[in-house]
């Protein structure tokens, strides 16, 4: 499950349990969820479209953001790292990740390569928890 913005798997657990698993895998690599947005509750609310469950977490490494900030203030506009649990119609879960080489690629300032490459150690070792 890699393209070229995004890297992730299909995992053996049901949704909600997927959800609570990647929040706690997150963890120890130093992220923290910013936002949460409930996809597939949104769309039911705003269009009144059923759609399987869909969850989009914002995760952020405070530390690793603020070096990010220092180095280019505008990086901000590419924060936070999303992480996607979404459920097809089949009932299989899969978990897909924002990969931050790409779109931190984007950014021309020293250093940023390799926070990039940092982030994605850390979200790859929270993806393997799963």
């Amino acid at each position: 499950m890699n393209n070229k913005y995004s890297f992730g798997k299909e995992v053996e657990l049901g949704f909600d349990e997927a959800v609570a698993k990647m929040r706690e895998a997150l963890k120890p690599q130093g992220f923290g969820i910013l936002t949460e947005i409930d996809v597939a509750a949104t769309l039911k609310k705003k269009l009144d479209k059923d759609m399987p469950p869909y969850m989009i977490l914002g995760a952020c490494n405070p530390p690793i953001a603020s070096k990010a900030l220092e180095v280019e203030p505008s990086i901000g506009v590419l924060l936070p790292c999303n992480v996607v649990v979404r459920q097809d119609g089949d009932g299989k879960v899969f978990v897909e990740i924002m990969d931050p080489n790409a779109v931190l690629g984007m950014v021309d300032a020293p250093g940023i390569e390799t926070l990039a490459g940092d982030v994605r150690q850390r979200l790859e070792k929270a993806l393997e928890a799963l």
